[in-house]
């Protein structure tokens, strides 16, 4: 494909406008619908990039015959009935970490992805950030070996709000959206798939219905554990970070940064094109439109962190 790849986004909050911001720093892509839950705020973010069709059912998106693909930035419940929505359509999709919030819901876009051979991509970022893209490389170049991940994600969340502060319509979850990217990026780096995973959690909150606290522990097939600390209680500092300990270092990744076990940090900057892993998720996403190829973080790379988390799911039942 040489000629302009036009795209629908759906979902105009928080990191919808992640996505608009990284796609102006791409060539040959253009967003040419903008889908959101309320028509008013929806055409404001539209008119701000440039976006002349505006809607708020992603089927009026899906209508229009030059939208090539689909990146969907909407409510985790809605994700993979979406994915199903755009492949049925005809269009490419990247749909934003989780697939879904069920096993058995991805598994079936896994089916239809296979049957349109369409691409279908995941918004899973963390193998894109140029910090874990570093040890991803030094692991691949048999210098670094992964014995131990000890992750924390800490937010303070006790009112359905957004990454902007603003209030929403649904309601997040540490296993299905956030343990996701942890549960994927631990098998990836480890280049070994998770044969065992256990997981606690703590009270559910009264009003939004979820856990607001949980831990769970990781074993890959290669002897590499994990532990993983979540919590929307958490006041401060806010975020996900990572220390990966292994058998000749240890790195501390916090979002793009990366740093040693001293506290050093370690220049990234020539690992990719950008330093924005949301713009590198895209690229890849549009680069295997591109090639006719499959991408990194596709569906089928990325399905055994569902089937994981289904099994976390049943325990915490």
């Amino acid at each position: 494909m040489s000629k302009t790849i036009k795209v629908a986004l759906a979902g105009a909050g928080a990191f919808g406008i992640k996505h608009l911001d990284a796609i102006k720093n791409i060539d040959g892509v253009e967003v040419v619908s903008l889908v959101g839950r309320r028509y008013e705020p929806t055409k404001e973010v539209a008119d701000k990039y440039g976006i002349a069709h505006v809607a708020t059912d992603l089927e009026q998106a899906l209508a229009l015959p030059e939208v090539d693909a689909v990146i969907l930035c909407t409510p985790t419940q809605v994700h993979a009935a979406q994915t199903l929505q755009c492949l049925k359509a005809g269009k490419h999709v990247q749909v934003e970490i989780p697939l879904s919030d069920a096993w058995a819901d991805a598994q079936e876009v896994m089916k239809l992805q296979q049957e349109k051979g369409l691409v279908a991509m995941v918004g899973h970022t963390r193998r894109f950030n140029p910090s874990h893209q570093w040890v991803n490389k030094k692991i691949k170049a048999g210098e670094f070996n992964i014995q131990q991940m000890d992750v924390q994600t800490y937010f303070f969340r006790r009112s359905n709000m957004n990454a902007l502060g603003q209030p929403r319509s649904w309601t997040d979850h540490l296993l299905w959206h956030h343990a996701a990217h942890t549960v994927d990026l631990f098998a990836y780096q480890a280049g070994s798939p998770i044969i065992k995973a256990n997981a606690i959690q703590g009270p559910i909150h009264p009003e939004l219905g979820i856990a607001m606290d949980m831990s769970i522990q990781l074993k890959a097939a290669n002897g590499a554990i994990c532990t993983l600390s979540l919590s929307f209680n958490n006041d401060g500092p806010l975020g996900t970070f990572f220390r990966y300990i292994g058998d000749s270092g240890t790195y501390i990744a916090r979002y793009d940064d990366l740093y040693n076990g001293k506290e050093e940090k370690i220049d990234v900057s020539q690992v990719d094109v950008s330093m924005n892993g949301i713009e590198l998720q895209d690229r890849e996403f549009f680069a295997a439109i591109r090639e006719g190829r499959e991408p990194n973080a596709s569906v089928a790379k990325v399905l055994d962190c569902y089937r994981v988390l289904g099994e976390l799911e049943r325990q915490l039942a």
